[in-house]
């Protein structure tokens, strides 16, 4: 059991605690969800691990207080989602509810949580190391456009007074950053640790494989350079061997360095294999976790993302290249749920980020070393680039085999430009693909995102031509006439991104091609930090060619935009 609370601690008998992490989220033991991974993984470590979910910090502060000093340091996230993403829609205002909390109660977490927490751990401990980890952290490592305060903000470790933050995935570097401050290494020695940013008084060294960013002072004078800034950040994320960033803020600097290599199969597996109970902590008792219902019959079977979206996070944060377990993993996991008392047969979702990316990478790895590309998709299918279906077919009939499973549903995106052109499949496998997906893995109904029907718009979210949502409306249909089928294609759009106008929503609304389609959501465009989508709406300048583009940022026209959007045609 990862203890929450001074009797927990006391009932397994310790009389220290090594770690002792934050979370903005109610603790759910399940690989889904970052606190537990990160505990679990130090804990099959040796390391005695403690977490306080959703500590109060508008008392006297006893959350922060009740389980004392840890030996070695606090470390700190603000849940599974962004705080600000969590508390706040597209037009800024206030959700009253909140998925990762009892009940869906919302108000139990602050705005910016990773500033707020470590805060509060340097005031109290001011002798104790804090390290800020997680999705919220890790997409504000360095200056990003705020949307809800609406300006340029510097990297969380300046407001924060985090000592180090850990940005991805981040098994690898927490443990190490754990060794070091256990060992207690030496300044240069832990600052060379991969995957990990802090700040430092002084000015940086230059030298081979170091990027010297604008300043956060320069970026808040000049658009142009916040543009230049992120398109050297998000260009060396994409690469497999990046340089070592430093962006001048005040009287110092921060320093990220390169990640940890992707992790390999068998890494991938030794995080899967840790004993998750698969539940949320007993301190719940009965009380509902919306965000549990959602994912507590799910297979993860992947991590990363190779499709570059501007106007998505997943890549800033899980990485590019794809890191996959192995079938024995998944099938290990599949079992253990199957024997779950809860478990009706049904696995909830088979995925990840994107589903059909499953064991896919590039052939020449020395390639893939030498590659600048953000995405493996857009403008067009690297012939690098192995995307046959055969693998994760084969995964889906092994998971399908296990005893007590009726139905392994596909929630999570799909890329149909993996199989797809304009001319029909390119994939050997991919009729065999599509078809199952419609047959075996959806619920009647395939959610795919081709977010819109205008190819300039399209050009700013870095996705295909609709022209192919055409073509695949065309083998679904034919799919739907062989097998006496009724599945429905459910597309998904956006308003109001970059470069979109009304009149190109308008165009969306009355496009042919849609006709006779139950249309079932438009998600009004909320720029997040670390993309280049927000970086366009913040500045106007499409930071891949420095060029001016359209933003709407007029609320009224936004929800103008939003509002063409029609329930069937």
């Amino acid at each position: 059991m990862i203890p929450t609370s001074v009797k927990e601690v006391k009932a397994l008998g310790w009389d220290y605690i090594d770690v002792i992490l934050f979370s903005g989220d109610a603790y759910i033991d399940h690989p889904s969800f970052g606190s537990a991974c990160i505990a679990r993984w130090l804990q099959s470590k040796g390391y005695r691990v403690a977490v306080v979910p959703q500590p109060n910090w508008r008392d006297d502060l006893r959350d922060f207080r009740k389980l004392g000093r840890p030996r070695l340091y606090f470390a700190v996230n603000a849940g599974a989602m962004d705080s600000m993403v969590n508390h706040y829609t597209a037009a800024r205002r206030l959700r009253h509810d909140d998925a990762y909390t009892p009940e869906g109660r919302s108000g139990q977490r602050p705005d910016r949580a990773v500033t707020v927490y470590c805060k509060i751990l340097k005031e109290l401990w001011p002798e104790v190391p804090v390290v800020a980890g997680g999705v919220e952290a890790s997409l504000r490592r360095l200056s990003h456009y705020d949307y809800w305060d609406d300006r340029i903000m510097p990297s969380v470790l300046v407001d924060s007074g985090a000592d180090f933050l850990i940005y991805g995935m981040g098994e690898k570097p927490i443990l190490e950053l754990t060794i070091a401050l256990e060992k207690a290494w030496n300044r240069h020695r832990m600052e060379s640790i991969p995957q990990i940013a802090f700040y430092r008084d002084g000015v940086p060294k230059e030298g081979e494989g170091r990027i010297l960013l604008h300043s956060y002072e320069e970026c808040l004078k000049s658009g142009k350079a916040f543009a230049e800034n992120f398109h050297i950040i998000e260009t060396q994320a994409n690469m497999m061997h990046p340089a070592t960033l430093f962006e001048p803020v005040g009287k110092g600097y921060v320093q990220v360095n390169p990640p940890f290599p992707p992790a390999t199969t068998e890494e991938m597996d030794s995080y899967w294999d840790l004993p998750f109970t698969k539940l949320p902590h007993p301190r719940y008792k009965d009380k509902r976790i919306p965000a549990y219902d959602m994912i507590k019959d799910s297979i993860i079977t992947h991590r990363g993302c190779f499709g570059g979206c501007n106007f998505c996070t997943i890549a800033a944060h899980q990485g590019k290249f794809i890191q996959s377990r192995s079938e024995a993993s998944i099938v290990r996991e599949v079992k253990k749920l199957c024997a779950m008392p809860s478990f009706r047969g049904n696995i909830s979702d088979l995925g990840a980020p994107t589903a059909n990316m499953y064991r896919m990478g590039g052939r020449d790895k020395d390639l893939c070393g030498k590659c600048r590309r953000k995405s493996c998709l857009y403008p067009a299918v690297c012939r690098n680039l192995e995307h046959d279906h055969s693998k994760v077919l084969a995964m889906y009939d092994k998971v399908m085999a296990v005893k007590g499973v009726r139905h392994a549903y596909i929630g999570s995106g799909v890329r149909y430009d993996l199989f797809l052109d304009s001319n029909g499949f390119t994939d050997p496998r991919g009729k065999d693909y599509l078809r199952s997906l419609m047959l075996e893995h959806c619920s009647g109904r395939l959610k795919v995102a081709p977010e819109h029907t205008q190819d300039k718009v399209l050009d700013y979210m870095a996705k295909p031509s609709f022209k192919l949502f055409e073509r695949l409306r065309i083998e679904f249909d034919r799919i739907n006439r062989e097998e006496g089928r009724h599945v429905e294609l459910v597309p998904y759009f956006i308003s109001s991104h970059p470069g979109c106008s009304l009149g190109d929503m308008q165009k969306l609304a009355s496009n042919p091609a849609l006709k006779g389609i139950w249309m079932e959501q438009v998600q009004d465009f909320m720029p997040t930090p670390m993309t280049t989508s927000s970086v366009m709406f913040a500045t106007g300048i499409d930071p891949r060619t420095m060029k001016p583009v359209f933003v709407e940022k007029n609320p009224d026209k936004k929800r103008a935009q939003k509002d063409l959007f029609f329930k069937k045609k």
